[in-house]
C-alpha cells in the first residue's frame, strides 16, 4: 500500500520512537548505575574518615566497619595520627573534641594542655624583663601536662562501643612493623633533622643516615612499647609507671617543669559547647579555653547581614568584609579570651548581636581600617580582673570533630628517651608578656597570662552545623591563628557560595588577625584586579604558603556522606 508523504512521515516518526523505547530500556538502566557507582565515589551512607594521613584514615575506617561508632574511630585515629603524622599526631599534646550523637545530643570535651605546678607568670622574661627567644619554644620548659591520652579515655569512657584495647592496636602496628612515607613527610622529616639532633643528643629517633625519601618504611619500636603500656592499662599506661617515668626523667635533664603530681593531677573536662546561628544554620563549637567557638560564631554574625552569594567567592567586597570583621574579633580574642577555670570570660556579651553590630560600624567601604585603631570592645557592666583536625561520621549519624596539637610542627622536637613521643611547646601560646606576640603572632593579655595548672588559650575550632535541626557539616582545620579563619570561610563556601565539600575545603583561603595588619593570601587566593582594589583602599596583602588544611564532612539532601580532604596536605577520606 502506498502512503502519502505526510502519513509515510507518521509511521516512520512512529518506529523510530518505537526503536528508541527499546534502546532506551537497555541503556537507561546501565547509564543509572554508572551514574550510581560514580556517586558513590564521593558519597557515603554507612560512614565517613577525613583526616590528615592515609594509614589513620583506613585504621578508623575499618574500626566503622568493625561496627565501632565515631568515638571509637577517633580514639583509633587519634593514636594512628601519633604513628603516621608527627608533625601533629599526638600523645604528648593536647586538644578539643565536639560531639553530636545520631538523636541530636551534644558535648565537648576539652582535654587541652596544662601548665606544670611549678609554672609562673614571668617564667620566660630575662632579669630586665624581655622575652628570652626560644624558651616558650624549643626547650624543656616549653611543655605543658600532655592531655590527649586522658581525652581519649574519657571520650571512650563515655561513648565508645568496642573494646579500647582492639581500637589502639592498630597504631602499635603501624608503628612496630613501619609504614611508607609519604613525599611530604620526607621532605618534612629531612627539613628538620639539623633540630632532632641538636635537641636529642643521643637519642636517633625519625632520623635516617641518607635522608627519608618517599616510599621509605619508618619504623618506631620505642613508640610501639608506649602504646603497648596504653593499649593493656588505659590512662596509667601513660600517666603511670614506665612511662610516666621516662617522661619526668626526660623533664628532670632538661630542667623541665612536669611532675608526677602534675601528670596525676590531668584530668579533661567536659563543657558546654557553644553554639549560634548563621542563616538558619546551627553552629555547635567549642567553648574557651578554645577561643575558636567565640570567635567563629562573632565572624558569622559579623557578615550575616551581606549578600555574600552575590557578591561571589573572593571578591573584594567579599575579602574586604571578611577582613574587617576578622581585625575586630581578634582584638577582642587578645584581652578576653582564656582559661574559664581561671578567668571570666565574657561569652555572653563577646557574642551579643548588639556588641558585634556596634563594633562592624566603624567599617568604611572607601578605606582599611588600620588596626592601630582598632581595640578590643567594651561591654556595660563586665570588670576584668602544628596541630591535626579529624572528621568522622558512622553509619548512625553521631559524629565527632577533634583537633588536636603539639603546637609548632613537631612540638618542641624534643623526644622523650625511651617513650619515642615528641613533648609539646604549648607552653607559648600562653602570654609570656602582655603585648608581646607568640609564634604565630598573636597577642595576648592578663586572661591569658601563665598561672600554675591552667590550660593556654587556643585557636582550635572543631565545629558541627545542623540545617533543620538534623547533622549538616563537620569541619575544622589546623593552622595555628589561621584555623578559626579557615573553617569560617569553609562554612562560607558551602553555604553562601553553594560549593560542595571537595571544592569547598580546596579553595584558595586568605586571612587577617588584627596584628600584624596584614592581609594573607595564599597564591592565586585573589586575582590582580581584586588585590589592587583592595591595595588602593589601603589594605597591605601578602602572598604566603598554604592557609590550613580543613578535613571536612557534609551531609548530601539525599543523605549521604560527602567528603573534603585537604589537598595541601596528605589527607584522605575514607567511607563505605
Amino acid at each position: 500500500m502506498n502512503y502519502p508523504p505526510s502519513q509515510m512521515s507518521v509511521i516512520n516518526t512512529r518506529k523510530f520512537f518505537k526503536c528508541f523505547q527499546k534502546v532506551a530500556c537497555l541503556i537507561l538502566p546501565v547509564m543509572l548505575l554508572i551514574q550510581v557507582a560514580k556517586a558513590q565515589d564521593d558519597h557515603y551512607k554507612n560512614g565517613m574518615v577525613v583526616c590528615a594521613t592515609p594509614n589513620a584514615s583506613k585504621v578508623g575506617l575499618d574500626v566503622l566497619k568493625k561496627g565501632g561508632n565515631a568515638i571509637d574511630a577517633a580514639v583509633a585515629v587519634q593514636f594512628a595520627l601519633e604513628v603516621t603524622h608527627p608533625e601533629a599526631g599526638n600523645i604528648g599534646g593536647g586538644g578539643f573534641l565536639v560531639y553530636r550523637s545520631a538523636k541530636g545530643i551534644t558535648n565537648t570535651l576539652d582535654f587541652r594542655e596544662k601548665a606544670p605546678a611549678r609554672a609562673s607568670q614571668n617564667m620566660y622574661l630575662d632579669s630586665a624583663g624581655n622575652v628570652v627567644p626560644g624558651m616558650s619554644i624549643s626547650t624543656h620548659q616549653a611543655s605543658g601536662v600532655p592531655g590527649s591520652v586522658d581525652g581519649m579515655v574519657q571520650a571512650h569512657n563515655n561513648y565508645g562501643k568496642l573494646k579500647w584495647a582492639e581500637l589502639v592496636q592498630p597504631a602499635i602496628d603501624l608503628a612496630r612493623n613501619g609504614f611508607k612515607v609519604t613525599a611530604k613527610l620526607a621532605s618534612a622529616l629531612n627539613h628538620n633533622r639539623t633540630q632532632f639532633m641538636k635537641l636529642n643528643a643521643g637519642k636517633n629517633y625519625l632520623l635516617k643516615d641518607d635522608g627519608w625519601k618517599e616510599g621509605d618504611l619508618l619504623v618506631q619500636e620505642d613508640l610501639a612499647k608506649t602504646l603497648e603500656l596504653i593499649r593493656d592499662n588505659g590512662r596509667d599506661g601513660f600517666y603511670k609507671g614506665k612511662v610516666a617515668d621516662e617522661l619526668i626523667t626526660e623533664m628532670n635533664q632538661g630542667n623541665g617543669l612536669i611532675s608526677q603530681i602534675d601528670l596525676d593531677n590531668y584530668h579533661s573536662v567536659w563543657r558546654k559547647a557553644i553554639t549560634g546561628n548563621y542563616k538558619g544554620y546551627k553552629i555547635i563549637t567549642m567553648a574557651p579555653p578554645s577561643s575558636g567557638g567565640i570567635a567563629l560564631l562573632q565572624l558569622l554574625h559579623s557578615v550575616e547581614q551581606y549578600p555574600l552569594k552575590r557578591w561571589g567567592h573572593n571578591t573584594d567586597s567579599t575579602v574586604q568584609l571578611i577582613v574587617e570583621a576578622e581585625r575586630r574579633v581578634y582584638a577582642d580574642r587578645s584581652k578576653y579570651l582564656g582559661d574559664p577555670d581561671f578567668y571570666k570570660v565574657p561569652v555572653d556579651s563577646l557574642l551579643n548581636p548588639a556588641y558585634i553590630d556596634a563594633r562592624m560600624k566603624s567599617f568604611n567601604w572607601s578605606a582599611a581600617t588600620p588596626s592601630t585603631s582598632i581595640e578590643p570592645g567594651k561591654f556595660v557592666g563586665y570588670e576584668s580582673d602544628q596541630t591535626t583536625h579529624y572528621s568522622i561520621v558512622d553509619k548512625d549519624g553521631n559524629a565527632v570533630s577533634i583537633t588536636t596539637t603539639l603546637n609548632d610542627s613537631f612540638g618542641s622536637k624534643i623526644f622523650v628517651s625511651g617513650a619515642g613521643f615528641l613533648l609539646n611547646n604549648e607552653m607559648d601560646d600562653f602570654s609570656s608578656k602582655p603585648g608581646v606576640p607568640n609564634m604565630f603572632g598573636l597577642v595576648g593579655g592578663k586572661a591569658n597570662s601563665i598561672q600554675p595548672n591552667k590550660r593556654m588559650l587556643s585557636s582550635m575550632t572543631p565545629t558541627i552545623v545542623e540545617k533543620n535541626g538534623k547533622l549538616f557539616m563537620v569541619v575544622g582545620t589546623p593552622g595555628g591563628s589561621t584555623i578559626i579563619t579557615s573553617v569560617f570561610q569553609t562554612i562560607l563556601n558551602v553555604i553562601d557560595f553553594s560549593m560542595d565539600m571537595q571544592q569547598a575545603v580546596t579553595a584558595k583561603r586568605f586571612h587577617h588577625q588584627w596584628l600584624p595588619d596584614d592581609v594573607e593570601t595564599e597564591t592565586n587566593a585573589l586575582d590582580s584586579a581584586t588585590i589592587n582594589i583592595l591595595q588602593q583602599k589601603g589594605y597591605k596583602v601578602i602572598s604566603r604558603g598554604n592557609i590550613g588544611r580543613v578535613d571536612a564532612i557534609l551531609v548530601t539532601g539525599d543523605g549521604y556522606y560527602q567528603g573534603g580532604a585537604d589537598p595541601r596536605g596528605d589527607d584522605t577520606k575514607l567511607g563505605f
